[in-house]
């Protein structure tokens, strides 16, 4: 290859990219419809937390979210949703354990949406909950115990109205650990994992 050839094919390779780059950012700034949007409902059975290094696992019998969505399309999937109320109930053996969320309103944001499976995916953030017992005490946050900066990922189905809080990509840990016998951990990686049915059925599509 002379060096006329080679000018020529470095000069395709840089505007190629510069392309490539573009349309990667197109996609980062994608917008969302939601119908019918306005008041939501969550509801779920079996809602359990766990500490990952101990393998200790909260379950609580069931769950239960209110909240809004925003209506319409051209929106940012950033803070398009937002949980106002969470009660988890039944906790532990016989109920022991009481979890109380806080730093309310948590936030739904939305990030991909996969037209052939109709999936999204997203993040539910600003998760504080603190756990308490007669002999243990702790809170499940994000990068401190006061933070209010807790984040999961779910996934959430428009054909059936489910979303599922996933156990991977999270940055929960448990904190202000007090007593609790090592079952927990300060500092140890944590878990929510369950499955809402939403009401009414969303359908969130991306554009």
């Amino acid at each position: 290859m002379n060096k006329r050839d080679a000018r020529g094919l470095a000069a395709f390779l840089v505007a190629a990219l510069v392309a490539t780059v573009g349309v990667t950012g197109a996609s980062a700034a994608t917008t969302w419809t939601v119908r019918p949007g306005g008041t939501i409902s969550l509801t779920s059975g079996l809602f359990t937390v766990k500490d990952i290094p101990t393998g200790s696992v909260i379950i609580c019998v069931s769950s239960a979210l209110s909240g809004t969505l925003k209506s319409g399309s051209g929106h940012s999937g950033t803070g398009i949703g937002s949980i106002t109320t969470v009660s988890i109930r039944e906790c532990g053996n016989l109920g022991m354990f009481t979890l109380t969320p806080g730093d309310l309103p948590w936030r739904l944001n939305l990030t991909s949406y996969n037209a052939t499976t109709r999936t999204v995916t997203g993040s539910i953030s600003h998760i504080h909950v603190n756990i308490s017992d007669p002999e243990c005490s702790a809170a499940v946050d994000g990068t401190s115990g006061t933070a209010g900066n807790g984040t999961v990922h779910f996934t959430y189905a428009d054909g059936t109205a489910k979303l599922k809080v996933l156990t991977t990509g999270g940055n929960l840990h448990f904190r202000n650990v007090n007593g609790c016998g090592g079952v927990v951990r300060n500092g140890d990686p944590a878990t929510l994992s369950t499955t809402f049915a939403v009401s009414p059925k969303q359908a969130i599509t991306s554009p």
